[in-house]
């Protein structure tokens, strides 16, 4: 089967790799790819944007099987474009990616489906979201309704900052997705990932993981798309992953089922544990970055069929065997990220820092210069490892970075840092 993949970061080096180890692929192309997808796939000048062109490519080439690996395209109805040219897709479609595309619309499904979420205010002008965050408890939380490439998000701890934040949105900072804004009680405790296949009717939970948000050690600095990630997510016992699947997964899948905008795809349950129980943050449609890195080195399971499957809608009675070993990734970003940053700076050394066969080191921002890797984005490499436990994980990765030779960049050095010291680590 050949299989067309969209996007060009991190996450979609990550499940290249995964899906050229599978018996059943035929040609992997990807659109647009990157230095580092380049080595498992056949890159492609396509614009994701440009539906008809993808539609033409995938009926040229005889694609089996389109994965959209980011949730702009998705939001924008690329999965219903390319379907109704009879192409299987393994992505949801625009109705149902407004699970991520308008953070107003999940939290009044939350409401109406009682799924536990923060309490919160929807606002079309700045007037009334400014008077109703002046009766809140701080920290309060602003989110701007649509997407905002993870930057429509502040935790304010004063009026003022909030007022701020809110003027920022109403006043075009973030494009049309400050149109509406959000307004969030914030929740306290321990966050983490929590992903599922899902086909429309069946949920088949992948394993745990937990990513960094803000930018330097110590969850310090601003937010960013996340810094690192781990899995498993030791916090996640069996019993509070079937609590996440009975209360927050399957009421979701089956409100978008019986309101006619079935789900197909991954959905990306952020959440946060807040004495021992779960609540939604937010969902995302698609796969994380850096949390489809540490899942895709975990994942034991052919991931072709399980996503042909998902699309399809043949999830029941499926099942994915994963490693019992714990996987942890190094997001090494540049200088100045999630700021300004410089471009075409070089980065030298990745052969060696991936030499060890329990280390992968996933491309999210570069490209190629003949026969040099230069930086061509923010966040640049995901450096993953596999190991006995978290703690193992977590040396063999910081190893790898440490023999990577790109002085226009940096990273936390203390990804999984609550993991490793929780029962001495182990995954």
């Amino acid at each position: 089967m050949n299989v067309l993949l969209i996007g060009g970061g991190g996450r979609e080096h990550a499940l290249a790799w995964k899906l050229k180890q599978s018996p059943l692929l035929g040609t992997l192309y990807c659109a647009p790819g990157n230095a580092g997808i380049a080595a498992v796939a056949t890159c492609v000048p396509l614009d994701p944007a440009d539906h008809g062109a993808v539609a033409r490519f995938c009926k040229e080439h005889d694609i089996g099987l389109a994965v959209v690996g980011p949730e702009a395209p998705l939001v924008a109805g690329l999965t219903d474009d390319l379907e109704t040219q009879g192409i299987l897709v393994f992505g949801p479609s625009k109705e149902a990616a407004q699970l991520e595309g308008s953070k107003g619309f999940t939290k009044d499904l939350c409401t109406e489906y009682g799924i536990p979420t923060a309490a919160y205010g929807r606002f079309a002008d700045a007037e009334a979201a400014k008077a109703h965050v002046s009766t809140q408890p701080l920290p309060v939380v602003i989110k701007a309704d649509g997407l905002a490439a993870g930057k429509g998000v502040t935790i304010a701890t004063s009026h003022f900052e909030a007022y701020t934040a809110i003027d920022a949105c109403f006043g075009g900072a973030f494009g049309a997705a400050g149109a509406e804004v959000v307004v969030e009680e914030h929740l306290a405790g321990e966050e983490v990932s929590f992903l599922a296949l899902v086909d429309g009717a069946t949920a088949l939970p992948l394993a745990t993981a937990q990513d960094h948000k803000r930018a330097y050690d110590g969850d310090m600095g601003p937010n960013t798309g996340g810094m690192g990630a781990y899995s498993p997510a030791p916090i996640m016992t069996d019993a509070l992953s079937r609590q996440v699947m009975d209360e927050i997964v399957v009421p979701t899948v089956r409100a978008m089922r019986d309101r006619g905008t079935k789900f197909k795809g991954v959905l990306y349950a952020g959440l946060m544990i807040q004495e021992g129980a779960p609540k939604l943050i937010e969902y995302n449609v698609r796969f994380g970055d850096p949390e489809a890195q540490v899942l895709m080195m975990r994942l034991k399971s052919d991931l072709l069929p399980a996503l042909v499957a998902t699309a399809e809608g043949r999830l029941a009675g499926a099942s994915l065997d994963w490693y019992d070993e714990a996987a942890l990734c190094v997001v090494m970003a540049a200088k100045g990220y999630p700021g300004s940053y410089k471009k075409g700076t070089e980065i030298k050394g990745l052969e060696e820092a991936g030499a060890d066969p329990k280390v992968e080191i996933f491309h999210a921002g570069t490209k190629r210069d003949r026969d040099r890797i230069l930086a061509d984005g923010g966040r640049v490499l995901g450096v993953t490892a596999r190991g006995h436990n978290i703690a193992e994980a977590q040396a063999l990765a910081y190893r790898a970075v440490d023999k990577i030779d790109w002085p226009q960049g940096f990273c936390r050095r203390d990804i999984g840092w609550r993991a490793a010291a929780r029962k001495g680590g182990a995954g």
